[in-house]
């Protein structure tokens, strides 16, 4: 017997429930990708059906949110469909899920979604939408509106905000004015959420395709300002030298007006220069590709938010000397905020601290060179150099010099055993303290650089270097 496609389990699953007497429907995401010709992630059924009667008809079912009416039906190999009963929300009283649920309508249901493009349904068995909140309009319009009062449904869910920007960008939406300035006015209200739920939204824009456009909404919306606060210096900053044809350079800390944004063919002219610090972010954003991880998108939003805090001037051209040393602790800062993991922060401290530092590769020391071409995180670090380097109208052969000697360093090459250990210099009788890391760390490098093999000359570097003291 064939295994079902996700679709067509959830088809079936609507069928069943229909079949026992139940009204039964796909609804939310589900119907909006379907009629946008995208892959919906997952299915949603929305049924008159109450969870025991959902229990009664599959036999594999998952009791994920009893309490809301939601039950999860298991299909084959890791198939599943969540089903929900037809419900109206209780109040709101804190801004981030409601008291409670009660059995309503179809309609009803759809009325206390957030969105119209979110709050249709669609009967895969007659194969028509039962939109009761004008969402195909709204789609083919390319409009994110709020269903019902902005204000009062936003106010129910204030995460909601972020879900706007997001859904706006992916989609490619306008904000409709209304609930646009329903989100601006609620916008500092977004810290009820909690830290790990925002970190979640901020995943799923940076990762997406359409993360510029998500990062500039999110300023334009509002907020950045009581979530990553740290942004906005960068807005109106110069990035390094002014258009030949441009204005005089304001002094530091008077922001400079934004120029618009070039395309990306005026960028691979060398045009960049005229950018303000934010426009290049999001450009950098824009030339990290289809699928970069979370730590690479994070760290490409924070490679230069040190700038404002290290601003200086000659003459002719605004410096930020360090300013990637003060980005790393900012980002460290951010990162504990928003309580990424361990390891996300970690990647992304790296690699805000690391951002440029490529860009000396064929003058950097060999054990240098090296050192950075083992981390873990490399290929993160030369998508950043890459991107950065292109957005600044620069171009990426540093980059290229590195990938060409990733392919011809084997990992022995790179990160081969060391010649010397902490025992060695135990048996040597040097005393335990700093000392080690010193010596330990001036044989690691001789034997990256290749001026010592084997073990016999680490102990000739150790006793040449004890002997000066």
């Amino acid at each position: 017997m064939t295994t079902p496609t996700e679709r067509e389990f959830a088809v079936e699953v609507v069928r069943r429930l229909r079949e026992a007497g139940h009204e039964a429907l796909w609804a939310g995401g589900c119907v909006r990708d379907e009629l946008l010709s995208l892959a919906p992630k997952d299915y949603d059924v929305a049924t008159s059906a109450l969870p025991e009667q959902v229990r009664r008809l599959f036999r594999r079912t998952v009791g994920v949110g009893e309490a809301f009416l939601v039950v999860e039906i298991l299909g084959p190999r890791s198939l599943k469909v969540q089903a929900a009963t037809f419900r109206s929300d209780l109040e709101y009283r804190d801004g981030r899920r409601p008291e409670g649920v009660v059995v309503s309508t179809a309609r009803e249901d759809a009325l206390r979604r957030d969105f119209t493009i979110n709050g249709m349904f669609f009967d895969p068995l007659e194969n028509r939408v039962i939109d009761c909140v004008g969402g195909q309009d709204d789609l083919r319009n390319h409009m994110l509106r709020a269903i019902g009062d902005p204000e009062k449904r936003i106010g129910e869910d204030k995460l909601r905000m972020m879900r706007a920007a997001r859904m706006a960008a992916r989609f490619e939406l306008t904000v409709e004015p209304a609930t646009a300035a329903a989100i601006r006015k609620m916008a500092p209200q977004i810290t009820v959420v909690s830290a790990e739920r925002i970190a979640d939204e901020l995943r799923k824009m940076l990762v997406d395709r359409h993360r510029a456009r998500a990062m500039r909404l999110f300023v334009d919306l509002g907020l950045a300002a009581p979530v990553l606060p740290e942004l906005l210096p960068m807005i109106g900053l110069p990035q390094g030298l002014p258009r030949p044809d441009g204005p005089a350079l304001p002094p530091p800390g008077r922001p400079a007006l934004s120029p618009p944004p070039l395309s990306p063919e005026a960028g691979e002219r060398g045009e960049g220069s005229g950018l303000d610090l934010w426009e290049h972010v999001l450009r950098v954003l824009d030339l990290l590709g289809e699928e970069p991880s979370f730590p690479l998108a994070f760290a490409a939003l924070l490679h230069d938010v040190g700038k404002p805090r290290t601003v200086g001037r000659t003459p002719d051209r605004y410096t930020f000397y360090c300013h990637e040393h003060v980005g790393r602790r900012m980002a460290s800062e951010i990162c504990l905020r928003l309580k990424t993991s361990n390891e996300e922060r970690e990647r992304i401290e790296w690699l805000v601290e690391k951002h440029q530092m490529l860009a000396d590769a064929r003058q950097m020391k060999t054990s240098k060179l090296k050192t950075l071409l083992a981390h873990p995180g490399i290929h993160e670090l030369l998508a950043l150099h890459r991107a950065d380097a292109l957005a600044s109208g620069r171009g990426d052969e540093h980059v290229v010099y590195c990938e060409q000697l990733l392919r011809e360093w084997s990992e022995a090459d790179l990160n081969p055993a060391p010649l010397f250990t902490g025992h060695d210099l135990q048996r040597m009788g040097v005393e335990p303290g700093p000392i080690y890391k010193r010596l330990l760390d001036a044989v690691r490098e001789a034997q990256l650089d290749g001026t010592i093999q084997t073990a016999q000359d680490a102990k000739a570097l150790v006793d040449r270097l004890l002997s000066e003291g």
